[in-house]
This record gives structure tokens, C-alpha cells and sequence, in this order.
């Protein structure tokens, strides 16, 4: 249960206090005074007029005030009489209320009541000075950053709910990090043995592979202290305030050693020094230098392990990342096809799926997904299923979530001119058949010509096999010639070519001048005449670096364009050759807009494709008939299955 914070209610209480006091003191004065002469009220008094009086000597004024009503006066009339002390208004009054009934009241006089003083003299000065504490307790509040810039912004996070149970498909990681572990809960067994324990380690990856998770569940599984800070929050305005806070968050984990602290987004304040077009910059510099006097300078951190991620190691200064501060670096990769189904298996449970959904063969068919594109493919799936008010999520919704993840939602309210939908078609169809003809292609799982994000539409290839370090030179010319198919298919088909291609040939020309100038693929020979250094600091290719002179730069484009040149001709040879099919495709496409692998294959053998549906539909509408549970879950083959043993029975 949420504990209640009482402070935050005290100037609500204050304000109703002030509101009460200044109701009770003029708010409930609702009466109408009138105001008579000495000689007025003892002439009333004479007559038997006066109903109650009310007196009250004032010593100081040398006055008697006199208050009452009178028989004809209304509910909030009231006179008000002042006498001077110096006659004998007691005697007469006194004389008066012998022989008459009225009510009379002597109040106190309020100088002899010294609680009464304090209270009237000094509660207005009380009240302003609390409403002036609070104004200010709320004044600092609001500007605590700027009161107390130096303390340290970490957070102490409780992560024992991480484990790595957790973490899914980082096997090769959590081992390199299970040495900390051990650490953090035997030290004596190092020091023992004169080891030092890494004092930091660098976890350096893509977005989204689980860098941050996997630092939660070191926490999580070490049982200690686990500080959390971006290195955005170390970043100030101000010359040193930087320092300061790096000085404030190591001091604070001294006393709650052995403890670790994460730092996300080193890049942020790990910046190599004496870099950019404007020099330095002051404020992170300090910083850094304060954080690597931390972590290795003249003062000891025993017991302190820090754990840093990043997605730009290149951009970090190389003194951070020498022995004795990140000790360590441990890279976190893209997932492996088992690595992938170890990580849907994480985030399946707690979903309800169709009988027909393998998580085994969505793992193959999403090679470059990340942890958390991985996450949210299922997320986008379960969030499809309620919208379709269905009762488990089935291969549609993940087919639907994976085109959403890589490309975007579906734009079904733009339609297509019938001119404009054939070109679409055959345009994708011609990168289908090059992947379908080619030996080196990658294998054609899908092709639809509903527009997502940018494009009209897309064909997904996806490799045969996966690979994580190695691409050769066939299949490299294999993909430039499957980029150029659909440009190579409109000019052949339609007699016209479009601005449709434009992103086709961008790519295959990056993938060409990395042949030349990179991989050594090329008459030039096998030389590197280009780094991949994209400019960090002065804009990505702005300062990109040129290892040749311009006589062989003009070698290095005749290059491209002769292996880019030599694949147009290969695709449009392919595409001659095989021009039944791509049109098959094509009017498959403009027909059904989406056509699935099995359904491709079928194209391809058969020339045709089966009414599937319909037949589905129909062992469907007979298994409702004989009354058979749960048949709309069914596969063909189940319906079949049940469908004869009902008959038989």
C-alpha cells in the first residue's frame, strides 16, 4: 500500500484555517448597527423598549460601550451606545433592570484578558508566517535542481525481481558477468587469491538486445545495492556541477559497498575529449575526467563495480576504456535464431495462442529482430487479437504484427488506380522471381502490394540459412541483382519505368561500392581504400576518409558501375527467361494483393492456386452441423480428422 505523504496536505489545512478565521471575523458580522445618543437609550429604557443591553467599560478610552436591541427592531438590528465613564451609567442601568425585564450582559474588559491580547495582537503575524514558510518550503521545492545541483542523481533501485530467468537468449553475456556475481557475494575468496575483480564493465550493443536487463538481473541475482543513472543526468549548465554529482554518487556507494552502479548512455558523458568543430566542451569533459579519477586514480573504490552501456563505442575516449577502469567489455549482439525463440518463449507467457502458432518457426522468419522488436511483435499481436474481438492470437495477427514492426500499419484506406496496382504488382513480382531463379537469392517468404510506411508495397526475403559473420561475393551480387527486379520487370512488361525503384538503387549501390573500395571484391584488387568512420562529431560522412587519389576514384566508380551494370543484365535475363511466371504473380497480386510462401510455391508447381478457403470453409459449416467442439480453432487436416470419426460413430 501507498504510504501517504502528510507534508503535501499542510498548506490545504492552512488555507481552510485562514478562510475559517476570516469567515468567523467578518464573514458571520452580519449585523445592522444603529446608533443612539445616552440620553436615547435611557429614554428607551424609561419606555420598556430595550429587550437586551450589553455593556463593556474601556478604562483607556474612558468610555462605557453599550450594545442591545430593541422590542421593534428586526432579527439583525442592533444600536450602539457610547457613554463616558464619568457618569453613573451603572447606577442607572442597574436602577432600570430592577423594574423592567430585559436581558443585561457585562463582557469582560478585554486589557484585563492578556490571552485575549496575544491572540488578537499577534495571530495575524503567526498566520503570515506560516503562509510565508510555506511559500518558500514550496519555492525551494520547485527548484531543488537548482539549490542542490551538486548531489548525485542516481537512484537506489530494488531489483531482486530480476533474475536471469529473465534474460533470454544472452547465454555467452551472462557468464562473463556471472564472475561479478560471485564477487559481490564471496569476496574474501578473491582476495584471497590476490585476483582484482574487473571495476568496470562496458556492455556495447544494438538498441533494444537487453543491455539494461541484463545489468538489472546482475543486481538481481548479487542480492545488493544497484544504482541506476543516465549519463545525460551528469551533464549541467554549469562548469563542475558534472564532478560534483560523479564525486556525490561514488561517495554514497562507499557506504552501501559492495553495490554496483549502471550507468546507460555513457556515450552521453564518455565523449572522447578535445573533439568537435568547436573544440572541447568544458562541462562533460570535467566530468569525464572526474569519473575516470573515480574509477582509477588515487583514491580506492573497494567493493564498487560499474556497469556501463553503450551503442556507440566508437565515440567513448580511450582512457575510459583502459585496464583498471572498464576492464571489460562484453558485446550483447543481435539474437540468433535460437537465441530469438529463447526471448518469444519470455514474452509468450501470460498470451493466450492459437493452436496454430509455432514460435519455433517465427523465430526463423525474424533474423536482424532484437530483443525488444521481438517484445513488441508480440505485444502488436495480442493488442490485433482484442481488436478482431478474438479469443487466442493466431498466425493472421502475428503475420500482421511483424509487416507493422518492419514496416509500419497497413494504409488500406489509399486505393490503388488499376493502372497503378499492375505496376505495383509486376514491380514486386520482379523481385520475386530473381529470388525464386537465382541460385545465391535469399528465399521469398512473402510479397504484397498493400502500402506500408513509404512503400507501395514489398517483398520480404529472408535467408536460407542465417549468418552471423560472413557474407560471400555471390550472394552480395545475388542481392543487388534481386534489388534491381523491379525495375528491370517494369521496363520489360510495361514498356515504362517509374520513380518506384529509387530505394532499390540506393541500396544496391551501397552494397557494390562496399564490394570496391571495403571487401577488396573488385579488379582493383583486395585493398581497403575506404574506413567506415561516418563523422561523429562532425556529421556522419562529412569527413569520411579518402585513402586514393582522384585518378582512382575514378576507378572505383567505373567499378560500381560495371558490377552494378553486370547484375542489371543477369536480372533481366532472368526475367525474360521466366516471363510466364512474373506475370502469374503479378495477376495473382492484383487479385488477392498478398500471397504467402506455401502460396508462391504452389504458383510455381502447380501454375494456379487452390480455393483453400473455400474448402476450409465448407468442413467447417459440416463440423457445426454434426455438433463437433471447438471447431473454429481446427486446422484442415484436424476438421477432416473429426469430421470422418463423427460420421463413423
Amino acid at each position: 500500500m501507498k504510504k501517504v505523504n502528510v507534508r503535501q496536505f499542510i498548506p490545504y489545512i492552512v488555507l481552510l484555517i485562514i478562510v475559517g478565521v476570516v469567515l468567523l471575523t467578518f464573514g458571520l458580522n452580519t449585523k445592522n448597527w444603529k446608533k443612539l445618543t445616552y440620553n436615547e437609550l435611557i429614554n428607551e429604557l424609561s419606555q420598556g423598549n430595550v429587550t437586551e443591553i450589553v455593556t463593556e467599560e474601556h478604562a483607556a478610552d474612558g468610555v462605557y460601550y453599550i450594545t442591545g436591541k430593541l422590542a421593534n427592531y428586526e432579527k439583525n438590528d442592533y444600536f450602539k451606545v457610547n457613554a463616558p465613564l464619568s457618569e453613573n451609567v451603572q447606577e442607572e442601568l442597574s436602577a432600570y433592570y430592577q423594574n423592567a425585564e430585559f436581558k443585561w450582559e457585562v463582557s469582560t474588559n478585554p486589557e484585563n484578558n492578556s490571552l485575549l491580547i496575544i491572540f488578537i495582537n499577534y495571530f495575524p503575524l503567526l498566520i503570515m508566517v506560516v503562509v510565508a514558510f510555506i511559500l518558500f518550503s514550496r519555492l525551494s521545492g520547485a527548484n531543488k535542481g537548482s539549490m542542490d545541483f551538486g548531489k548525485s542523481r542516481a537512484k537506489l533501485v530494488d531489483e531482486g525481481g530480476k533474475k536471469f530467468s529473465d534474460v533470454a537468449g544472452l547465454d555467452e553475456e551472462k557468464e562473463e558477468v556471472e564472475e561479478l556475481i560471485d564477487f559481490l557475494k564471496n569476496p574474501k575468496k578473491y582476495n584471497k587469491m590476490g585476483a582484482r575483480i574487473p571495476k568496470g564493465v562496458l556492455l556495447v550493443g544494438p538498441p533494444g538486445t537487453g543491455k539494461t536487463l541484463l545489468a538489472k538481473a546482475v543486481a538481481g541475482e548479487a542480492n545488493v545495492p544497484f544504482y541506476y543513472i543516465s549519463g545525460s543526468d551528469f551533464v549541467e549548465l554549469f562548469v563542475g556541477v558534472g564532478a560534483s554529482r560523479v564525486r556525490d554518487m561514488f561517495k554514497q556507494a562507499k557506504h552501501t559497498a559492495p553495490c554496483l552502479i549502471f550507468i546507460d548512455e555513457i556515450d552521453a558523458v564518455g565523449r572522447q575529449r578535445g573533439t568537435g568543430l568547436g573544440g572541447g566542451h568544458d562541462e562533460r569533459e570535467q566530468t569525464l575526467n572526474q569519473l575516470l579519477t573515480e574509477m582509477d586514480g588515487f583514491g580506492a573504490n573497494e567493493g564498487i563495480i560499474v556497469i556501463a552501456a553503450t551503442n556507440r563505442p566508437d565515440v567513448l575516449d580511450p582512457a575510459l576504456l583502459r585496464p583498471g577502469r572498464f576492464d571489460r567489455q562484453v558485446t550483447v549482439s543481435l539474437p540468433d535464431q535460437k537465441a530469438r525463440k529463447s526471448i518469444l518463449d519470455v514474452h509468450a507467457k501470460g498470451k493466450i495462442f492459437d493452436k496454430s502458432v509455432n514460435l519455433e518457426s517465427l523465430s526463423k522468419r525474424t533474423p536482424g529482430f532484437s530483443g525488444a522488436d521481438l517484445e513488441n511483435l508480440l505485444n502488436e499481436a495480442a493488442l490485433l487479437a482484442v481488436r478482431r474481438n478474438k479469443d487466442a492470437i493466431t498466425m493472421e495477427e502475428i503475420d500482421e504484427a511483424t509487416d507493422r514492426v518492419l514496416m509500419g500499419p497497413a494504409k488500406t484506406s489509399r486505393k490503388y488506380s488499376d493502372k497503378e496496382k499492375m505496376l505495383v504488382a509486376i514491380h514486386e513480382s520482379g523481385h520475386a522471381v530473381v529470388g525464386l531463379k537465382l541460385k545465391d537469392a535469399e528465399d521469398v517468404h512473402k510479397i504484397t502490394i498493400i502500402p506500408r510506411g513509404q512503400a507501395g508495397g514489398y517483398t520480404m526475403m529472408l535467408p536460407p540459412e542465417e549468418k552471423m559473420v560472413v557474407t560471400t561475393k555471390d550472394e552480395l551480387l545475388a542481392r543487388i541483382t534481386g534489388l534491381l527486379g523491379g525495375r528491370v520487370a517494369e521496363q520489360l512488361f510495361l514498356g515504362e519505368i517509374t520513380t518506384g525503384a529509387s530505394d532499390d538503387f540506393s541500396k544496391a549501390t551501397k552494397i557494390a561500392r562496399s564490394m570496391v573500395t571495403q571487401y577488396g571484391m573488385s579488379d582493383l584488387g583486395p585493398i581497403q581504400l575506404e574506413e567506415k568512420n561516418e563523422g561523429v562529431f562532425l556529421g556522419r560522412d562529412y569527413n569520411k576518409n579518402r585513402d586514393f587519389s582522384d585518378a582512382v576514384a575514378l576507378e572505383i566508380d567505373k567499378e560500381v558501375q560495371k558490377i552494378v551494370n553486370e547484375c542489371y543484365k543477369e536480372t533481366t535475363r532472368i526475367l525474360k527467361e521466366n516471363e510466364k511466371l512474373v506475370k502469374l504473380i503479378a495477376n495473382t497480386l492484383v487479385e488477392k494483393e498478398t500471397i504467402t510462401k506455401e502460396e508462391i510455391e504452389e504458383l510455381v508447381e502447380t501454375g494456379k492456386l487452390s480455393n483453400k478457403d473455400e474448402s476450409l470453409k465448407e468442413l467447417k459449416e459440416e463440423a457445426k452441423e454434426l455438433g463437433i467442439k471447438g471447431y473454429t480453432k481446427m486446422t484442415k487436416e484436424e476438421l477432416e480428422e473429426e469430421i470422418k470419426n463423427s460420421t463413423e460413430k
